[in-house]
């Protein structure tokens, strides 16, 4: 094959890999128990489409070993495909009865596609540092992900066996099933209804024990959903907006941290705006403002005009008034992005984003704390996200948490947690030097400041990079003496920052010359569920590396505190007290050899 073959095939093959990495992108949300590992492999998959542009763009030739390897992530990838789009229709009841061959095919697929990563040697190809560092980042996910099975969830498979045995199961019983099953409402039960019949046809007529088993608890499900949730049919547009009686708390509303339901949300500025949009769509009450931005009912326009021309007013003077103006303009962009989801739509429509941005250099210290406040408003909307990244924003929100007024830089930091929810802008906010400058939040902050700064060092730290950055940047020694204040209510953050730096060497390292051995075996003792787990994990990593941490646990009496947590904790709580218990077993049997 000539060198012009060669780079035909090179560039029909990164062709397909573009199109497959689209095709997932566009595949639509995945409601019933498979949700999670879809997701997962979903966002993975998406986050791979960096490599393949710039490859194409930049038009030079792949190496053989680089198109065999490219080769295998096609077939990963098409792997992948077909597998989400396996789970993602057909029976509820039938996907949560087989979830753990369906978790086996997941895994498998995972390996697949790691494996096919393992192959690709970087060197050889022309990417710029952001992809490499983003499909670095990828890489990591995948093999950690490679490297366990997700847990089923007990408490789904004690509720399906409690339905099926019981005549009249408790109606907790049947809310959860209908809750985790995603079948909440008419319209689910209508279509679950429809594919019980479709797998009737498909199986020729005998669909086996299976079916009987799910006809059982379809039923009963069926008739506590009609019971609770009596609708009318609605139309195609509306089935998207559907409130039901009981909505689970979303995720979103526990704390990224302690995994706990938020009292005071983390983001405080706009936790509550948060909180009430949820509430407004899932049909629960709040008293109701006025919202000066409403969707059209028709005609696809986010804002009537009137509306519009009142944000065009607002933005003419953010970029061509007076200090004053800008102020003002700023600051009631802040309210309205503040107050409602239309409203963050229509003013990043508007193009509201770049001028807040440019406002973030204001020398008015007022002016700099609305233009940040109303970005960390905006931010809240998912496509708002990339708009502000866009804009170069990510520079100046650091400049601002660096020197701005304290209400600035907390918000400064509120945004950068934000914005790092999306995996590519973790590495864009670490490089920018934010790290050092949300330690310096944590330890000078008001108690509002120094959650936010926590929480966003914690997103942060999900990437490997940023590990390193907050362990050279100090951050071990205040994390110790916020975990050995208690009454200063950042134990939570603290723990939980060190058990996930605890996974990198530097982060081992740093943490054990920090004597942390006295605290961590006092929390495994007396601490909250998920702080004594956090508190495991960390022991577990540093007695992995030093034999002196273990025998130290042993005089402080951590054995005995590990044997009620391998009892009583949470599951991986559990594992982590199992696995040090038996590393203080060997040092036993050890003495014993000895003498």
């Amino acid at each position: 094959m000539g060198p012009m073959e060669d780079s035909q095939e090179g560039e029909l093959l990164l062709s397909r890999l573009s199109e497959s990495t689209k095709a997932i992108s566009e595949l639509s949300d995945c409601r019933n128990v498979c949700k999670k590992m879809y997701g997962n492999l979903v966002r993975r998959a998406k986050l791979l489409s960096p490599l393949f542009e710039e490859l194409r763009d930049s038009e030079e030739g792949l190496d053989d070993d680089v198109v065999k390897a490219f080769e295998s992530l096609r077939l990963g990838l098409d792997s992948a495909t077909q597998l989400l789009n396996s789970v993602n229709g057909g029976s509820k009841l039938y996907l949560a009865l087989q979830r753990e061959k369906i978790a086996q095919k997941f895994h498998l697929v995972t390996e697949q596609i790691e494996a096919a990563l393992s192959k690709i040697h970087y060197d050889k190809l022309n990417l710029s540092e952001e992809v490499r560092e983003q499909i670095e980042l990828v890489h990591a996910q995948f093999q950690r992900a490679k490297g366990r099975i997700d847990t089923l969830d007990l408490q789904l498979d004690i509720d399906l066996a409690t339905a099926q045995k019981e005549k009249e199961p408790d109606p907790a019983v049947l809310k959860r099933l209908s809750e985790k099953l995603h079948l909440k409402n008419i319209n689910d039960i209508k279509k679950e209804s429809l594919a019980f019949h479709e797998m009737v046809i498909s199986s020729n007529g005998d669909p086996g024990d299976c079916f009987e088993k799910m006809s059982s608890l379809f039923k009963k499900i069926k008739v506590w959903v009609l019971t609770e949730n009596p609708q009318v049919e609605t139309s195609e547009g509306e089935k998207g907006l559907i409130k039901h009686r009981s909505p689970v708390i979303p995720d979103d509303f526990r704390c990224p941290i302690s995994l706990e339901s938020m009292k005071d949300p983390v983001i405080v500025s706009t936790g509550q705006s948060l909180i009430a949009l949820w509430c407004e769509s899932n049909g629960v009450e709040l008293p109701k403002k006025q919202a000066n931005c409403r969707s059209k009912k028709s005609g696809g326009g986010s804002v009537s005009d009137c509306d519009r021309a009142a944000i065009d007013v607002l933005l003419e003077k953010l970029a061509n008034g007076n200090m004053e103006q800008q102020r003002a303009a700023a600051g009631e962009l802040r309210l309205l992005a503040k107050r409602n989801a239309d409203n963050r739509v229509c003013i990043a429509e508007a193009g509201a984003i770049p001028l807040l941005v440019e406002l973030l250099s204001s020398p008015d210290p007022r002016t700099q704390e609305h233009a940040v406040t109303a970005l960390l408003n905006l931010s809240i909307n998912e496509s708002n996200k990339g708009t502000i990244v866009n804009a170069g924003a990510i520079p100046d929100i650091v400049d601002v948490l660096k020197n701005g007024s304290m209400e600035a830089r907390e918000n400064a930091a509120a945004t950068l947690f934000s914005l790092s929810v999306i995996d590519e802008n973790k590495v864009a906010i670490g490089a920018a030097r934010a790290i050092p400058a949300l330690i310096t939040l944590l330890c000078e902050g008001t108690p509002r400041g120094k959650k936010d700064a926590a929480t966003a060092i914690f997103n942060l730290s999900i990437y490997q990079g940023n590990k390193a950055r907050a362990v050279k940047a100090g951050i071990v020694t205040p994390l110790m003496s916020l975990l050995k204040d208690a009454g200063g209510g950042m134990v939570d953050e603290a723990l939980a920052i060190l058990a996930i730096l605890a996974s990198h060497p530097e982060g081992k390292t740093a943490i054990g010359q920090a004597e942390p051995i006295p605290v961590l075996v006092e929390v495994i003792r007396t601490g909250s569920p998920r702080n004594r787990e956090n508190s495991a994990a960390v022991l577990w990593s540093l007695c992995t590396v030093d034999f002196e941490q273990l025998k130290l646990s042993k005089e402080l009496g951590a054995e005995e505190a590990l044997k009620e947590l391998s009892e009583n904790g949470t599951d991986r709580a559990k594992r982590k007290a199992g696995n040090i218990l038996e590393l203080l077993n060997r040092i036993e049997v050890g003495a014993t050899v000895n003498t």
